[in-house]
Order: structure tokens, then sequence, then C-alpha cells
């Protein structure tokens, strides 16, 4: 009987999925993620993906790349070093639905902080654009920086300053009050 029940568990945990290593390729939603990403000549790991949906509509796949990968999401936004969240538009969507999304998250995370942090929201808020299905949106924190917000549409990335923005804006993702708990698990890896 013991023979029969080892093999059994045996079976059953080569039948869970694994969950792919800080730094290995992923796919979610058939979207490609590799492993790494160069930001201001540091190598960053893919820390994990994930899937953003509202209601039954598939709206992006995200990827959170990282210097130091953890599954720590306070000691992740902490950290201050090069982070980078790259988001893929699994459908058109205009500028007022993202800023609206990623506005509220902002406050519901930034707390008391968010009086001293408005005037940078608005800044990062005008340089969000209208995506297509398949255009990206890429937010990078470099230190003594800020946060440069990128997209498939517009040449030039804009900065927004402050290792405070960039906590409370990573937050939206990673916080205590996360956008999305399913989204949050998958960019720490964790699903």
């Amino acid at each position: 009987m013991k023979a029969t029940l080892s093999a059994v568990a045996l079976c059953l945990l080569f039948a869970l999925p694994a969950s792919a290593a800080p730094g290995e390729a992923q796919e979610v939603a058939g979207v490609k993620f590799p492993g790494t990403a160069k930001v201001e000549g540091k190598e960053l790991k893919l820390n994990g993906v994930g899937l953003r949906k509202k209601m039954v509509f598939k709206v992006y796949a995200v990827g959170l790349y990282v210097e130091t990968p953890s599954q720590d999401a306070a000691a992740l936004i902490a950290a201050d070093e090069p982070k980078r969240v790259r988001m893929y538009m699994l459908r058109d969507l205009d500028k007022k639905s993202i800023t609206d999304a990623i506005v509220e998250g902002f406050k519901k995370n930034a707390g008391d902080k968010l009086p001293a942090l408005q005037a940078r929201l608005d800044t990062f808020a005008n340089a969000i654009p209208d995506v297509k299905k398949g255009e990206e949106i890429i937010l990078t924190y470099v230190p003594g920086v800020g946060t440069r917000v990128q997209s498939t549409k517009v040449a030039e990335p804009i900065s927004v300053e402050g290792k405070d923005f960039a906590d409370a804006l990573f937050s939206v993702w990673l916080g205590k009050s996360p956008v999305d708990g399913g989204l949050k698990d998958g960019m720490l890896g964790k699903d």
C-alpha cells in the first residue's frame, strides 16, 4: 500500500504546473515575454506575468521586470532599483479607459501621499495615449531619473520624477489594493 501511495503522490507532484523561475521567458494570453530586459546597462529579470481582465474581457497581458526577483510585493516596491512593467494590449483602449483605471489604483494605494503626488500623476496621465490591440505601454523606473512612460505610439518617453511616485505607481499592481489580485500573484510569480 505504501508503494502505491508514494507512486500516486509522485504522479500528482509531476502533474502540477510548475511556475517559471525568475528570468525565464514566459507566455500569457499568447503574448511572449522575454526572460530579461536591459535598462540603463543593467539586466532586469522577468519576475512574473499576468493577465488583466475586466468582466469577461481580456484587457492586457503584463510582465514585471526587476533587478532582484522576489515574491515579496512590498520589497519589490521599496527596492530603489530599476524595474519595469510591460503592458501588451489585447484590445483597443482609449486614453480615458487606461488612465481612469491606473489613476483609481494609484489613489487607492497612495493614501495620504496623494496630495504631494497629484501634479506628477497628472503629468503621467497626460503621457498615456490611446492604444490599439497589439500595442504596448512600458513603465520603467530608473533610480535618480524617475519613471519613464513609453508607448508604441510615442517616440520620446516622458519621465515623471521621484521614487515616491514610482512606489505609488507600481503599487497599482503590487500594492495592498491592487487592480487585480490574480494579476498581482502572476506578476509576483506565485501562480
